[in-house]
């Protein structure tokens, strides 16, 4: 067992099956990656193993490894309580600390319900990934999810189709093709990444005839930034992207759109995708799921994507060393 630190888990929602995934995720990684819970112990079923300081946290643990934090409500399956937003606001602050200082390897945030934390503690972000730049000081990270077969990044990400093009400023992708680079060297140990860039319309814009995005900004800053020595293939056409040979291609695919990256990576591994934030000072990756509460509670969540986040956090923590 290597003696790096362990990653520390916020629990997330505790209505939710973040709580109860992070039990068979340490079930299946015991003695390959060392984790640590961030919970209110009353909210926890299940054999745990209560710390109270993170160097307490030995990797040979039996059971899950829990570091107490106090919540204000109960904590029943499927109905999330507005009492307990300000605890799950303040799990992801004490854990992003813990990394900051470095006592923790890396954060693995379990899934929030953003609802229930903007009406129990007027949360203002619109999730995990802003809070956390905030938390950090970043002005701008980049979302990737990423799969043994492939690795996404959506330039622009929760905003509406028709805002996209406004949206899409060469600044934006130029940002976010720096920050994938930079993280894939750092954190993946890719030495010259190779970055498959799309195009924001069908067939790339197909010389004009579909739109002039690729023409009027993607295709000149795509040059100008391969001249600086970036490996970039692009604008193209992104329904000719994502097969098998084509992605042997690339070490990630970069996407102006939301639905244009997830499509493809929720199709080939929809259960074993990873939420990772590029960009930040400290390692962030997230299982690609929500709270799933129609199921909480009935030992029947897939943690397939919890293990997936945690190995990765392990694997980046290594690299990044």
């Amino acid at each position: 067992m290597s003696k790096r630190p362990p990653v520390v888990v916020s629990c997330g929602e505790p209505a939710g099956v973040g709580l109860e995934i992070a039990h068979t995720a340490f079930d299946a990684l015991r003695g390959e990656v060392p984790m640590l819970l961030l919970a209110d112990r009353r909210h926890v079923s299940g054999s745990v193993t209560e710390v109270t300081a993170v160097d307490d946290v030995t990797g040979n643990e039996t059971a899950l490894p829990l570091l107490h934090h106090d919540f204000s409500g109960d904590a029943t399956p499927g109905i999330p309580d507005p009492r307990n937003a300000q605890g799950v606001i303040d799990v992801i602050a004490r854990g992003v600390d813990l990394v900051r200082k470095g006592e923790a390897a890396a954060i693995c945030t379990l899934p929030i319900h953003k609802k229930a934390l903007k009406d129990g503690a007027k949360f203002a972000y619109p999730g995990h990934t802003e809070y956390l730049a905030a938390l950090a000081g970043v002005e701008r990270v980049v979302m990737m999810l990423a799969s043994p077969d492939l690795r996404v990044i959506p330039v622009t990400i929760h905003i509406a189709v028709a805002e996209v093009p406004d949206a899409l400023t060469p600044e934006l992708l130029e940002d976010t093709l720096r920050i994938t680079q930079a993280a894939l060297i750092r954190d993946f140990g890719i030495d010259k990444p190779r970055l498959a860039v799309a195009g924001l319309n069908p067939h790339a814009g197909e010389g004009g005839a579909m739109g002039t995005e690729e023409i009027t900004m993607i295709s000149p800053l795509l040059e100008r930034l391969s001249q600086d020595g970036m490996r970039l293939s692009g604008p193209l056409s992104a329904d000719t992207m994502f097969h098998a040979q084509a992605r042997e291609r690339y070490d990630a695919a970069v996407c102006m759109y939301h639905d244009q990256a997830l499509i493809p990576i929720k199709t080939i591994d929809f259960a074993g995708g990873v939420n990772v934030t590029l960009g930040l000072p400290f390692i962030r990756t997230s299982p690609d799921h929500g709270t799933a509460f129609d199921i909480a509670g009935k030992g029947i969540a897939d943690p397939t994507s919890t293990i997936a986040a945690l190995r990765m956090a392990w694997d980046m923590a290594g690299k990044r060393q």
